[in-house]
């Protein structure tokens, strides 16, 4: 099983004074943080797309490419790619660049998004929030297998054989599917035989097997492999030397991120008693020592009847740079070898 984290390049990330971080700061510790983990052996580091002033994350694949100059072995990918709002010939030159960059080490995890502000921001009407996605996504397989491909459609211009520049190192360049909680999607990503990375970040993570069953049912029914039927996980989560001094430390931060954005939906702020039952047994949230997140990730790959990926996203609760980096040490020294 591989083993990795999530960033959304967060702005609003303290320092040790705890006054919050200039942009240049909190960029620099980012990169500090992608170095650390591929010094200590976790397999990948993916960066997300956002258009808010509490992000840096907005132009991904920069990122990641100076990532890629300062790292050698860790697979870099985005997390996720907006694909409705972005061109697909633009996002496959950037990711083929990186490939190129980081010496075949590129992917990327495309989707629709859980935000909206990319939509207006590119003159996209959310209106069309599915189809411009199904649109773009034909498109992208396309251009991944077709160097000069033929092709039309409702939100773009054709393509009538132009040439599409660079080609990555990796044939074919890896695309995942980011999906949330629609049975559309991840029957679609089946059909179309796309690795799922499945986004689990509250509630329980079994009720999400009847989801993966029909991905893998739809790939079945494709043609499909079933070793090409990957499913990854993506949960929020902090890992400490004790379970204890992992929640205490993670849960004034989430509160603070997700009571806010709750607000922002005409919602109710974060109450301690639900955490708690997220960071229980059988709650999305990977919180804790090293041997209980070891021992929750096998529980939830047994839910959904087998994972080869998960991912980790810590900064959504604004810890320090040090207490990050401590948390990306035990990840590669005391989780992954209980994983593998």
């Amino acid at each position: 099983m591989q083993l990795g984290i999530d960033s959304f390049a967060s702005h609003l990330l303290s320092n040790s004074s705890g006054t919050t971080l200039t942009g240049q700061q909190a960029m620099a510790q980012l990169l500090a943080r992608i170095e650390r983990a591929d010094e200590v052996g976790l397999d990948v580091f993916g960066i997300g797309e956002h258009h808010r002033p509490e992000y840096l994350d907005s132009a991904t694949a920069v990122i990641l490419a100076a990532a890629a100059a300062r790292t050698k072995r860790i697979r870099l990918t985005s997390a996720v790619t907006v694909l409705s709002a972005a061109d697909p010939v633009r996002v496959f030159q950037e990711f083929a660049t990186l490939d190129l960059i980081s010496q075949g080490r590129a992917e990327m995890v495309v989707g629709r998004g859980s935000s909206i502000e990319a939509f207006p921001l590119f003159g996209f009407d959310l209106d069309d929030y599915d189809e411009l996605f199904a649109e773009k996504l034909e498109l992208l397989l396309k251009i991944r297998n077709e160097e000069r491909p033929h092709w039309s459609g409702k939100f773009r211009p054709a393509l009538t054989g132009q040439g599409i520049y660079p080609r990555p190192v990796q044939q074919p360049l890896p695309i995942w599917l980011g999906v949330g909680g629609t049975p559309q999607s991840f029957a679609r990503a089946g059909a179309l035989g796309l690795p799922l990375m499945v986004a689990i970040i509250g509630g329980d993570t079994h009720r999400f097997r009847p989801l993966v069953d029909l991905y893998r049912e739809a790939g079945r029914r494709a043609g499909h492999a079933p070793e090409q039927l990957q499913v990854g996980l993506h949960s929020l989560g902090y890992v400490a030397e004790t379970t204890e001094e992992a929640i205490e430390s993670f849960f004034p931060g989430y509160a603070r991120t997700f009571s806010a954005r709750s607000k922002e939906r005409g919602g109710p702020p974060i109450t301690r008693a639900a955490f708690d039952a997220q960071t229980g047994p059988l709650g999305a949230l990977l919180v804790g020592s090293p041997e209980d997140v070891a021992a929750k990730i096998r529980r939830h790959a047994e839910a959904l009847g087998g994972i080869t990926r998960v991912t980790f996203q810590m900064d959504v609760a604004t810890l320090p740079h040090a207490q990050l980096l401590q948390a990306i040490e035990l990840l590669g020294t005391r989780v992954a070898p209980l994983l593998r």
